[in-house]
């Protein structure tokens, strides 16, 4: 079965990266392609054109991969969001709409959708969830949002699937670090809180940057090195890396959603500093039931592969 992966893969964020490993790892039965905003491997086509430097790309081979698929697979993130630009909904609503015009069914997996700032945004992720030959979530406030937006789909909660990942990657304890993990467009107001923090705990401060090649993040983790006297910066670049880095720490303050996954997968203490009321982050501090999270997602995974099962099929 030939699948095409779409998702915000290409940037260099740690945590996008992760998604699309664990939908090449734990799938290695589907020949996949993926769409990313750099292409590295064989298997990569870029993104479809929405702005004049990227009709420079070879979107063609893009517009070959969704001709030549089974299906079109939607994979992890909280790509359906205005919170930092409309832009990013309908970025991913052109790929959804180019799925249904080559008739290809669509899978929406493990997505974080919302929150919503604008009319536009949502019109975006409504009009491409519409159409899913499935769909499955990963917190109960997307579910909530997809309730409203889509009508005679099934949604199937979910987790997201790097909280699996994270638990079985053998690591050693220590608790002797307090880490921060910042993101490129952190305010000051995140800033002056980590520093707070830090000086709280009176601890070795590590600084984990997630997205080490993002010029907003590496200034962001600059000016902590230099408020936080003794602090270390520790680029991470896969989840590994992270879960020793957070395994090592008796307290984890993120700006990142994958970094309090981390904390919660391992059983750290974390705090998160969330963009807005109702994002990504706001929810993790009250999830604790670790085997329940566990379950979601191996319930998911398995709603997953029945639906592309059942596509197969019927092809």
């Amino acid at each position: 079965m030939r699948l095409l992966l779409v998702g915000n893969y290409g940037v260099g964020n740690l945590g996008d990266e992760a998604l699309r490993e664990y939908f090449l790892s734990r799938f290695p039965e589907i020949e996949w392609s993926v769409v990313t905003a750099s292409s590295k491997e064989k298997c990569d086509v870029p993104r479809l054109p929405c702005g004049i430097r990227s009709f420079f790309r070879p979107w063609w081979l893009t517009l070959k991969a969704f001709r030549a698929c089974d299906g079109v697979v939607f994979g992890g993130g909280t790509l359906f969001t205005d919170t930092e630009s409309v832009f990013a909904c309908f970025l991913w609503w052109l790929h959804a709409k180019a799925a249904s015009i080559f008739e290809k069914p669509v899978f929406f997996a493990f997505q974080g959708i919302g929150p919503f700032k604008t009319r536009t945004g949502k019109m975006f992720a409504a009009s491409a969830l519409r159409n899913a030959s499935f769909l499955s979530v990963r917190d109960a406030a997307s579910l909530a949002r997809a309730g409203t937006m889509v009508k005679g789909i099934s949604v199937v909660e979910g987790f997201d699937p790097i909280f699996a990942l994270l638990q079985e990657v053998p690591v050693e304890r220590s608790k002797e670090v307090f880490a921060i993990i910042p993101r490129g467009n952190a305010s000051q107001t995140i800033l002056e809180a980590a520093c707070i923090r830090s000086r709280e705990e009176g601890k070795q401060v590590s600084i984990l940057s997630l997205q080490p090649e993002d010029h907003g993040e590496r200034a962001i983790c600059e000016a902590l090195l230099v408020r936080i006297p003794g602090s270390q910066l520790r680029p991470i670049t896969d989840l590994v890396s992270l879960a020793r880095e957070v395994a090592r720490c008796d307290a984890v303050f993120t700006a990142r959603y994958h970094g309090a996954i981390a904390a919660l997968a391992l059983d750290v203490p974390f705090e998160v500093f969330s963009q807005g009321a109702g994002d990504k982050l706001a929810s993790l501090p009250s999830l604790k039931d670790r085997p329940t999270l566990r379950a979601l997602v191996d319930d998911a995974e398995r709603a997953l592969r029945e639906s592309l099962k059942q596509t197969r099929k019927s092809a």
